[in-house]
């Protein structure tokens, strides 16, 4: 029987040993919306729901060789990347897309969590400004990392406009600013502005579930559909849609919230 094949997209990304976010969400974002996908872990963290205890990087030959094992056989339709790390994996990435030619390279610049906490030195963001942004297809930035980009104050939608204005300027691609941590509002709230096209993309908040790995399953899905043949807008949209019912479909896992990734699916769980 011959089959349509599967499109093909890679996640370049951390390892969360507690499954809720980086890698672990990324496939089954990948797995819930009909692509295959593939994986180049850059680092393993002993991590839970609730914190980080460590972080292990691998070494940067060893990321450049799972990159390359997954282009040689698997070229991929659609790439995004999370947790870096470090200068030097950082700068690795880099280098492979610059020789490299990838249709969509979606960033998430992972440099400060939820929490607030800095996922980046002060060198490695200075590699992702330097190498990295400027090949991007779309950067992701949530509300901190918005405003660690670009200097402003962040705190009302049209706070949002001007980041993605400055930033889609500054590194020539289209910019999603993530602003669902502003406050004062009834829903969560972000930009997307590509030079030309400009959306604001809302979703009522949902209330009294706390959940980790939403942008890293947001760009994954952004990800997915582009691999599909949406559109870069379209895919924007979609995957505001997708992560929103994660999010509302979130089930308990001990103590704690999961995102529900398959709640598309007709036999999912609510």
């Amino acid at each position: 029987m011959q089959r349509d094949p599967l499109p093909v997209v890679l996640s370049i990304a951390g390892s969360d040993s507690g499954g809720g976010a980086g890698i672990q969400a990324d496939l089954k974002t990948f797995f819930a919306l009909n692509v295959h996908g593939t994986a180049a872990v850059t680092c393993t963290t002993a991590q839970n729901p609730r914190r980080i205890t460590e972080v292990q990087p691998v070494r940067p030959r060893h990321l450049r060789h799972q990159m390359d094992a997954v282009f040689s056989e698997l070229p991929p339709l659609a790439c995004k990347t999370g947790l870096l790390f470090s200068s030097s994996l950082i700068r690795t990435v880099a280098e492979t897309f610059e020789n490299r030619r990838c249709p969509c390279l979606i960033i998430d610049p992972v440099m400060i969590a939820t929490s607030g906490a800095t996922l980046l030195s002060s060198r490695a963001r200075e590699t992702l400004l330097d190498r990295l942004l400027p090949l991007a297809t779309l950067i992701t930035p949530n509300l901190d990392e918005a405003a660690a980009l670009t200097g402003l104050r962040l705190r009302q939608p049209e706070d949002l406009r001007k980041a993605a204005r400055q930033l889609a300027d500054r590194f020539g691609c289209a910019v999603l600013v993530k602003g669902g941590h502003l406050r004062g509002l009834d829903e969560a709230v972000d930009l997307y502005f590509d030079g030309r096209t400009e959306l604001l993309l809302s979703a009522p908040f949902v209330r009294g579930v706390s959940t980790h790995g939403t942008g890293c399953t947001y760009s994954a899905a952004i990800a997915a559909f582009c691999a599909r043949g949406k559109s870069m807008s379209d895919a924007v949209r979609l995957a505001k849609v997708y992560v929103t019912g994660a999010i509302a479909h979130s089930r308990r896992i001990g103590k704690h919230w999961i995102l529900n990734w398959n709640w598309q699916q007709p036999n999912s769980a609510s």
